[in-house]
């Protein structure tokens, strides 16, 4: 069916509602009709997320119908027991998350597998949880993290509480396809599904278990309790889903002296206060640090619309707030958990730390001190999920500790995604240990931590390229870059390359190639001599490609100027590439 085909049967077809048919009747530009249904919104990694809007390529309530019909169906070739067990699903305080929620409930309904629906918003970790408490088959949840207001999504996760499997993906995909038809799947009326026990509505009976288990992982329990309320903490959700438990978990704890930035505490899903409910950009922080300065706080905490990432900002001697960038945090936090575990006896001989391939080799130095175990995964969470429960099911590795770039972090077993809450009351903690025990802040910590394994900065560069000439422009990138001959970047020599699509890797120093052993992926790293490196790939979100800059010097000021010669060279380089 051509793009035109499509766009009269969305626009004249009664199946649609009158708000869609006229929605699209009102567009005058034929390359908006294009885009809009060309193609269907990608099933990438485990779910999909787009702009809000009506048409194959946007995220509706007819996309999320046609997919959750896919899932359905493979859900029943479980069974009845598969069908018994049902699907949890979530969602965040975006426009049409609940509606989009309750639609994806009705649609597995009308197919007879049962559906827990959480009675408002919650924390994407706390599906994952839900999941393996319910002993559910699969997980469902609407929301798209931390992309503009005009972004919705739909993620899919498996019973193991982690985000759907390749395999289980494609099939789940396969079911998606075979489907040309968008016509006649019918949600289930809602007093239908209560009434037959396939739609039942949870809330409470998870936060609780949930919230216990949060606060098992507190190294310092007593502490917290007793002097808790010295540590000043402003907190914003950023009109997300993070503000009641994330509170609740501090609370009870022994933080008491945590103020909620009232602007941004309550739902609301054009996010009016940010332009970009992200917590890694600074702009995220505004009015936390007018009320930071009021309060003299000693920590601002920031949590994105699902509740899976947490940014954080620090004050430092002088009394000005310096953000933290993710591998800073997630380095904090490593060096935080293996010293004290270390300290209090309770650090395993098999203790494994997992990172991405994307975040700093820093916590690699970090870990090998404390003689833990390191495992480099591919980008994306569901890569460290998946190497947890790998570890878990071969019984070669004990669990500490897992982090990516992009300030998500997660510890503990019950949960397999990032996780913001359990961030969070960790990283309260670790600030309130080293201010009452050692008389340090973090920031002091951080400098001895760079004074022992040496200066490593960070940055990141992102494209946007929207649209089907930016999908080529991306593609068109990372070919070139394949297929040069590159030896040094900025004046820097490249020990290592590594083409995670072609599963290969070549050391420049010998000229001998070796096999990668992660999955497949269009990611290219260019390891440095001495530490560091770069990286670039297609995000699998957002219309963007990503280039991720690591160097590692002996002094900070080395750092930036190595940093800043990388920098330039690479996106010169990549000026170069589009203008040809």
């Amino acid at each position: 069916m051509s793009f035109q085909e499509r766009y009269r049967l969305w626009s004249e077809n009664p199946y649609f509602d009158e708000e869609t048919r006229q929605e699209l009747g009102q567009i005058t530009d034929p390359q908006e009709i294009e885009d809009r249904f060309y193609m269907d919104l990608e099933f990438g990694t485990g779910g999909l997320r787009g702009i809000i809007a009506a048409g194959t390529n946007r995220m509706n309530k007819y996309v999320i119908r046609k997919v959750t019909q896919g899932l359905a169906e493979c859900v029943c070739d479980h069974g009845s027991e598969g069908m018994k067990r049902g699907v949890v699903i979530a969602y965040d305080s975006r426009k049409y998350s609940p509606e989009f929620a309750l639609e994806a409930a009705l649609v597995l309904a009308q197919n007879g597998v049962k559906a827990y629906l959480f009675d408002a918003l919650r924390p994407t970790p706390e599906l994952s949880f839900a999941v393996r408490y319910l002993h559910a088959i699969a997980g469902i949840v609407v929301t798209a993290s931390h992309n503009p207001k005009a972004y919705n999504g739909y993620k899919v996760y498996w019973e193991d509480g982690g985000q759907v499997p390749p395999v289980k993906a494609d099939q789940i995909l396969a079911r998606i396809e075979a489907r040309e038809d968008w016509l006649g799947i019918e949600p289930m009326p809602i007093e239908l599904a209560k009434t037959s026990g396939l739609l039942e509505i949870i809330g409470e009976e998870i936060d609780q278990p949930y919230l216990a288990r949060v606060l098992e992982l507190a190294l310092h329990p007593a502490l917290d309790l007793n002097k808790g309320g010295e540590l000043r903490i402003i907190y914003t959700p950023l009109h997300g889903a993070g503000n009641i438990l994330v509170r609740r978990a501090l609370a009870k704890l022994g933080f008491s002296s945590v103020t909620v930035v009232p602007e941004q505490e309550l739902p609301d899903p054009e996010f009016t206060t940010v332009p970009y409910p992200n917590p890694e950009i600074p702009g995220t922080f505004e009015l936390a640090r007018k009320y930071g300065t009021q309060m003299q706080a000693d920590l601002l905490l920031a949590t994105d619309p699902d509740a899976d990432r947490l940014g954080v900002v620090l004050r430092n001697p002088q009394g000005d707030f310096i953000q933290l960038t993710g591998n800073q945090i997630g380095v904090l936090l490593t060096y935080y958990i293996l010293s004290q575990k270390k300290a209090l006896g309770i650090l395993p001989e098999n203790a494994t730390i997992i990172k991405t391939v994307a975040s700093t080799d820093l916590a690699d130095e970090v870990a090998r001190y404390f003689k833990v175990r390191v495992e480099n995964v591919l980008t994306g969470f569901k890569f460290i999920a998946e190497k947890e429960k790998e570890m878990e099911e071969g019984g070669w590795g004990t669990f500490q500790f897992g982090f990516e770039e992009s300030y998500g972090y997660l510890s503990g077993d019950f949960v397999r995604d990032k996780d913001a809450v359990i961030a969070s009351v960790l990283l309260a903690e670790a600030a309130l240990y080293y201010q009452q025990v050692e008389g340090r802040n973090l920031f002091d910590v951080l400098e001895s931590i760079y004074k022992q394994f040496g200066y490593y900065l960070d940055d990141q560069e992102s494209l946007a390229l929207e649209g089907i000439q930016g999908k080529e422009e991306i593609a068109k990138i990372m070919n070139s870059l394949r297929q040069q001959e590159i030896h040094e970047l900025g004046g820097t020599n490249i020990e290592k390359f590594d083409d995670y699509e072609q599963r290969i890797g070549k050391d420049n120093l010998t000229g001998l190639t070796y096999p990668l052993t992660l999955p497949r992926s269009n990611v290219l790293r260019f390891s440095f001599n001495g530490g560091g490196f770069m990286m670039v790939r297609p995000s699998g979100t957002e219309p963007k490609i990503k280039f991720y800059f690591s160097v590692k010097s002996d002094t900070l000021s080395e750092a930036e100027d190595t940093l800043h010669k990388i920098k330039v060279d690479v996106m010169q380089r990549i000026a170069k590439i589009r203008s040809v």
